[in-house]
């Protein structure tokens, strides 16, 4: 728990890690998808993330196994990071990297729904449930009439199948997030991190196996481009921002830091039309704007509360 207030410099760097950084990735994964299957791509990144994260944890004296923090963390981490996490890899082939980032705007719908400890708070207020509605709207507006959209990769029937894939990816690291709030390990947020990677390493490994993945690739194949994706991933996407949330969380209250939601999918968009050609339709802009507001009214209430000082040191 941190007692001195942090330099603004250290917080504002910190802010932009979560607000640009993710929102890159979706971009960074599509092109890895160039020639890096999905489920090898994902075994990679949280693989080589995971072990340099517990190599830390190791020099610092916090990589203490135990049954409870091991299988914790791994039902956690297969959840939230195969589950959540992939499903975008996965979609990706597909879809649009800016149509994908403008669905998983909806995570916040899937929390309020499936957190029943909650509902009481949850629905306290008018403003949670309209936001749902409203958000509900912007997926229809985003779904119905696909080809007035985006363009879709692939004609052969994917694109539903990804919708489905991302929504599912949804539930999946909501439920996630559920479990580690409320059967949380008691190791420290780095070395949980680190478990929760290399489990979702291992298992995105075995996926890549069972699909038939590794006996097709060929690393000479695979483009300086499509590497430098991975890298970039691995270093930025799964150590550099996380860490800087993980300390976000500790000096700033979480409501303040969860804004992040609202700022990736604007640069996701952003990047795929600018750098992968991707369209970026008045219809999508739309969508966009409609889920974002129904967003922020659902997670309004949050802001009214004024945090305790220890709330806000984490």
């Amino acid at each position: 728990m941190s007692q001195t207030p942090p330099k603004p410099l250290p917080v504002l760097l910190a802010f932009t890690a979560i607000y640009i950084i993710w929102g890159s990735t979706y971009l960074a994964a599509l092109l890895g998808l160039e020639s890096i299957p999905p489920f090898l791509m994902a075994s990679l990144r949280f693989l080589i993330a995971g072990l340099l994260l517990y190599g830390w944890c190791l020099v610092k004296g916090e990589a203490r196994l135990t049954a409870q923090t091991v299988s914790r963390n791994a039902l956690s981490g297969i959840l939230m990071l195969f589950g959540g996490t992939v499903s975008v890899i996965w979609a990706e082939q597909y879809i649009p990297s800016g149509l994908a980032a403008i669905l998983v705007t909806t995570m916040p719908f899937w929390f309020v729904l499936l957190d029943r400890r909650q509902w009481a708070t949850y629905f306290a207020s008018w403003l949670i449930p309209g936001g749902l509605v409203i958000g509900f709207v912007g997926v229809v507006l985003l779904l119905a009439q696909p080809e007035q959209t985006a363009p879709v990769r692939s004609p052969d029937g994917h694109y539903g199948l990804s919708i489905v894939v991302l929504l599912a990816g949804g539930i999946f690291w909501t439920v996630g997030s559920l479990f580690a709030k409320y059967k949380p390990s008691t190791a420290s947020n780095t070395f949980n991190g680190s478990l929760q990677l290399l489990a979702a390493g291992s298992f995105s490994g075995l996926a890549s196996l069972i699909s038939g993945e590794l006996a097709t690739f060929q690393p000479a194949a695979v483009t300086p481009t499509s590497w430098l994706a991975l890298v970039y991933m691995i270093v930025m996407g799964s150590i550099v921002t996380y860490l800087a949330y993980l300390w976000l969380l500790k000096v700033r209250p979480p409501a303040i830091v969860s804004t992040y939601a609202y700022v990736n999918p604007v640069i996701a968009v952003l990047l795929g039309w600018l750098f992968a050609n991707e369209s970026l339709s008045g219809r999508q802009l739309l969508a966009l704007v409609v889920i974002l507001a129904g967003v922020l009214l659902v997670n309004l209430p949050k802001y009214r509360v004024v945090p305790k000082p220890s709330e806000a040191t984490g």
